[in-house]
């Protein structure tokens, strides 16, 4: 019973976190820019695209279904050419009348940082830390971890603005170690009991 308390009071520092991040500090906006000219912009994509909601790449490398794996390289060569010549990027496009439910998407981001939080309790204890000290650097070290794991790999194979990707790897990792402060106090008992069995 106590897991799981620790797993749900961590997570709503991790949710208050955020919260504070995004709404009274200018972390959350960090590297996000408006197009200009949106309204040509937008009616270029829904021309284009339509209604076909989905993850985009531009320049694309123009590949036919089942290409062969010579006709994929071949195509990846010319697309990286094009990278001199053309302008480039990612589009996550959603066409008109997609709902955004605020609500839904705040209880799917608590539900994503209870689970992180449970999980990282779990491994927690897995281990035989006693002090305060010790919990809390355990879970500084998980929020290290989910901050590189993919904030890096966008930066590097989708070039997000280095100064979100910085933005938002210090949002996780601060959350990481808001939460753990609380969780270490939670399991001071069971932790301490655990490591002198």
């Amino acid at each position: 019973m106590r897991v799981i308390l620790a797993a749900v009071l961590g997570a709503i520092v991790m949710f208050f976190w955020s919260f504070v991040a995004h709404t009274f500090l200018p972390l959350g906006e960090t590297g996000v820019s408006e197009i200009p000219n949106e309204a040509t912009v937008t009616a270029a994509m829904q021309t284009s695209i339509g209604d076909k909601a989905g993850f985009y790449i531009f320049p694309g490398p123009g590949l036919a279904p089942g290409a062969t794996r010579a006709e994929k390289e071949e195509a990846m060569g010319k697309m990286a050419e094009s990278y001199q010549t053309k302008p480039s990027g990612i589009l996550i496009y959603h066409p008109p009348g997609t709902p955004f439910v605020f609500g839904k998407k705040l209880a799917i981001e608590f539900g994503t940082e209870l689970v992180q939080c449970l999980i990282g309790v779990f491994l927690l204890t897995l281990t035989r830390l006693a002090s305060y000290g010790a919990r809390a650097g355990f879970f500084a070290v998980l929020g290290l971890l989910a901050a590189v794991m993919t904030n890096v790999s966008y930066w590097n194979w989708y070039s997000f603005p280095g100064n979100y990707t910085a933005a938002y790897m210090f949002m996780q990792f601060v959350g990481f170690v808001l939460a753990g402060l609380v969780i270490a106090l939670v399991l001071k008992n069971s932790a301490a009991g655990r490591a002198t069995s």
